[in-house]
């Protein structure tokens, strides 16, 4: 199914919402690469992702071994922690609405510091517990707020392109941390895994450094005029209360599962049902990756208006529907055949994965309110918190017990999230479409 721009897209300074189609180019014709606000975005992104994949790579032995607590109250703590930040995303974007999103952003950056080096010395469980609910929190919230800077300080014409690079270089950061990561785990003493957990708590502070040169609010439209009572009615209420939205968040936050995907399913799915090597984890993982760096920027390039990004996302979340249907082959063949297998499974996700996030990036932001895109955001944040949150026990519980049956399930969930964006995203359209502006009188 394809969708068309609709006929009564409005332009800038006609009644309406204007669509990003037809938006005019950016001063100067910047491309995102030169742009200096970007290149401060990328600065701040590369300090933290190497903190973020550094700590991803030691955390869990950290806990289980250096901490010593079970893998069960590891595994508890994570859980709640994960139900804390899907309740943190929603009040972030509200908080940078108001204070802005600078303040909001070193804020939360200096809580997780000091909650980050918490973790180095938590040898009471409570204590554990509430480093792990503040620094999941804090990470879920950090998302919200970044995204909410990115709509104020990117004009909407590069904001996208500018996305994709921006999380090309966040995958290098955190490849770069995993190298280092690999090499604490070698060593194996306390004193480097401590070492391990403070540095990343110093990368939050030092990402505060360019964050310093990033303008606030250069580009957000001034918040609805108090004194158009007779269109307020019109508008919805608030991001918790804008139907079509909600629909957008939701499909958007089914495909997002994909992460946990290829981080828990296919971990899992090659250890315990299939004969392919077990190094192949690492492999799939690196390919990711590389892939990532290389391919996000491109796929960028065709989702400059809504109807080209929701059929971006539906081609990204076919995709990863396909892989599904792909790994679920690799059960019952020998090693070769596995390996291959997951290999083009991992190549078909991430091709998804790229595709269906560029899409996102612009269904996201274009159909939030310039004045209230901290509180969109932050409810497009957090479905994908509930995704983090409750995905992990979806494919371990109810796709991987019922092998190639469970897969396809799965890949059809994916499918039917994917085929029925377009239509979700025209309604949401249509509906600001047909909203007059703050300010636009209909009456006499």
């Amino acid at each position: 199914m394809t969708t068309a721009p609709p006929s009564d897209a409005r332009t800038p300074g006609a009644t309406g919402r204007p669509s990003p189609a037809s938006l005019p180019p950016a001063p100067g014709g910047s491309s995102p690469r030169t742009d200096p606000v970007v290149r401060a975005l990328a600065v701040l992104l590369v300090i933290n992702a190497l903190g973020n994949g550094l700590f991803l790579t030691v955390s869990t032995l950290w806990f289980t071994h250096g901490l010593g607590y079970s893998a069960s109250k590891v595994g508890l703590a994570l859980t709640v922690a994960g139900l804390c930040g899907i309740l943190a995303s929603f009040p972030a974007g509200r908080a940078a609405d108001r204070y802005g999103a600078k303040p909001a952003l070193v804020a939360l950056h200096l809580a997780q510091a000091v909650a980050m080096a918490g973790f180095a010395v938590a040898r009471s469980y409570p204590a554990f517990l509430l480093l792990a609910c503040t620094v999941t929190a804090g990470s879920r919230a950090n998302s919200t707020v970044r995204s909410t800077l990115y709509a104020h300080s990117l004009p909407a014409t590069t904001r996208t392109p500018a996305l994709g690079l921006l999380r090309a270089v966040n995958n290098v950061g955190i490849g770069a941390g995993a190298a280092l990561g690999t090499t604490v785990v070698a060593l194996g003493h306390t004193g480097a895994y401590q070492a391990a957990i403070m540095i990343n708590a110093a990368t939050f502070l030092l990402a505060l450094i360019p964050l310093r040169t990033v303008p606030a609010q250069a580009h957000l439209a001034p918040a609805p005029a108090a004194a158009d009572d007779e269109h307020r009615g019109k508008r919805p209420a608030s991001a918790l209360r804008d139907g079509p939205y909600l629909a957008v968040t939701a499909l958007n936050a089914i495909v997002n599962m994909l992460y946990v995907v290829l981080e828990v399913a296919l971990p899992l799915w090659l250890v315990n049902y299939t004969h392919a090597p077990r190094p192949l984890v690492g492999t799939l993982l690196v390919l990711n990756t590389t892939l990532v760096v290389a391919l996000q920027v491109r796929a960028t390039r065709h989702t400059g208006d809504l109807p080209t990004a929701a059929r971006s996302f539906r081609t990204g979340g076919l995709l990863t529907a396909l892989a599904c249907a792909t790994a679920a082959t690799a059960a019952h063949h020998n090693p070769t055949a596995a390996t291959a297998i997951l290999l083009t499974a991992v190549l078909l996700l991430t091709l998804g994965e790229v595709t269906s996030q560029a899409g996102s990036w612009t269904l996201g932001y274009a159909l939030a309110p310039d004045h209230a895109q901290g509180a969109y955001q932050g409810v497009f944040q957090t479905g994908v918190s509930v995704t983090q949150a409750l995905g992990p026990f979806v494919v371990t519980a109810l796709v991987l017990p019922h092998g190639a049956a469970g897969w396809c399930t799965l890949a059809a969930i994916f499918a039917v999230a994917a085929l029925a964006m377009p239509a979700v995203s025209r309604r949401a359209e249509r509906r600001w479409a047909a909203m007059p502006p703050a300010g636009t009188r209909t009456g006499p």
